[in-house]
């Protein structure tokens, strides 16, 4: 299984391209960010995220895509802003018949740290030593990108493939 793992921002979109299946040994494929300026209209940010999304999927043809949770921040406008990147990402993923599947930050860091709690050097760590990488992805949003995609392929709520053309069939939530 092929998954591109998100996770969100409207100023940094880190993102993880990562193969494997539940009980193999994953590989990185790639990883990075999506930078957009903070000069820049909320809406043409948005389009660049949409842009960027859209081209990783048509790259890759990932059979899931694994996007972390809004989290809700002390500050409304950011939890609101953050909802909007959110948006785009899912419509992304809709449009092109993928597989979606939604992780709150403390699942991802529990399925791949151990602690739901975990820090983001602790996310790094742990993506390098599961992927097996001689140096951690960075910068960190990447590596948060990475962990979304581990733990899509890592949980029970994985996309399964049946076999009959690709199809994609949800299991669990």
């Amino acid at each position: 299984m092929l998954v591109l793992g998100i996770d969100p921002g409207t100023a940094i979109t880190g993102y993880g391209v990562v193969r494997g299946e539940r009980l193999s040994t994953p590989s990185l494929i790639e990883c990075g960010v999506i930078r957009t300026s903070a000069r820049e209209p909320l809406a043409t940010r948005l389009h660049e995220i949409y842009d960027g999304i859209a081209e990783l999927i048509r790259t890759h043809r990932p059979d899931a895509i694994a996007v972390e949770d809004v989290f809700y921040a002390h500050n409304v406008r950011t939890t609101v802003v953050l909802g909007h990147a959110r948006g785009v990402i899912l419509l992304a993923g809709q449009q092109a018949g993928i597989a979606i599947v939604e992780f709150p930050p403390a699942e991802i860091k529990k399925t791949v740290v151990g602690n739901g709690a975990a820090t983001k050097t602790q996310v790094q760590f742990m993506v390098t030593r599961l992927l097996r990488l001689k140096s951690a992805p960075s910068p960190a949003d990447a590596a948060d990108g990475v962990a979304a995609a581990l733990t899509c392929i890592m949980s029970s709520r994985a996309p399964a493939i049946d076999g009959r053309g690709g199809t994609r069939v949800m299991t669990g939530r």
